[in-house]
């Protein structure tokens, strides 16, 4: 079921989604060579702690095998869910940070990818180009539209840039709670799909590929990676559709702002 938000409940996703960004900002601040994802986890889990809400993922899943951090860090092929520990970065690994939250009873979850230290300019493309296709699919997130036509937006830009665009994970609506109708997948057909409608919550989130779109699941049940090992990219905002323009919700203002690191991918537009 869709629920279509009110302003008051849309002024708390705000909220919601803003101190994910903040979080984020947090562990930009800290990412380099030589750090552990451990101590970036813990980074943000002690911010978001101490902003009066709850990390969203540490627990998330099946009681038998509940995600142990705050933060999914997935480090070049490695695409999504990929668990904090005692991995140290490297100079030019791809680092996708997702994160989520719950604050007053409603959720904020998006990702940004970042690079430790330099990289080659194959790879600054992937993530420009992914973080790009991002946007064009929030422009199509119009009261009217389908779902389709942001999959196709973000899907045509990148297979027209040589990437692939992953098929076995989507985005979602958001709220309430973290995962909500409609899936948003990255790929579709103009015109098809649910007929998007003002107060529509959705996390947008392209995930895309050097190589093939096909993907498998690690032993350790969560982290998911590239089936032929080549790296990928994952960037998420929390948006609401509206009439003409969508509101982007979350903000990657605060990694410009607070980052050590300066090789980052920006979006003009």
């Amino acid at each position: 079921m869709i629920f279509l938000k009110s302003e008051s409940e849309i002024d708390k996703m705000r909220e919601a989604a803003l101190l994910v960004s903040r979080t984020l900002g947090e562990v930009s601040k800290v990412l380099e060579p030589g750090i552990e994802t451990g101590k970036l986890d813990r980074i943000a889990e002690e911010y978001i702690v101490k902003n009066n809400a709850r990390p969203a993922f540490k627990g998330y899943g099946s009681k038998s095998n509940p995600f142990p951090g705050s933060l999914c860090i997935s480090i070049n092929e490695e695409v999504v869910h990929g668990i904090p520990g005692n991995r140290v970065l490297k100079e030019g690994d791809i680092v996708s940070i997702d994160c989520g939250v719950e604050k007053d009873g409603f959720f904020g979850d998006h990702a940004y990818t970042f690079i430790a230290g330099e990289c080659d300019d194959k790879t600054k493309k992937l993530l420009q180009v992914t973080l790009d296709s991002l946007y064009k699919g929030i422009d199509q997130a119009i009261h009217g539209n389908k779902i389709g036509d942001i999959g196709h937006a973000v899907q045509t830009y990148c297979e027209k840039e040589g990437f692939g665009v992953v098929r076995d994970l989507v985005g979602h609506g958001i709220g309430k709670d973290m995962h909500e109708d409609p899936s948003v997948p990255n790929y579709g057909k103009p015109g098809k799909g649910e007929r998007l409608r003002t107060g529509m919550g959705l996390a947008i989130e392209p995930m895309i590929t050097e190589g093939d779109w096909k993907v498998k699941t690690l032993s350790d049940g969560w982290t998911i990676i590239t089936a032929d090992g080549t790296n990928a990219a994952h960037f998420e905002h929390d948006i609401i559709v509206r009439e003409g323009k969508a509101e982007i919700l979350s903000s990657f203002d605060y990694i410009s702002e607070l980052t050590k690191n300066k090789n980052l991918v920006t979006h003009y537009g």
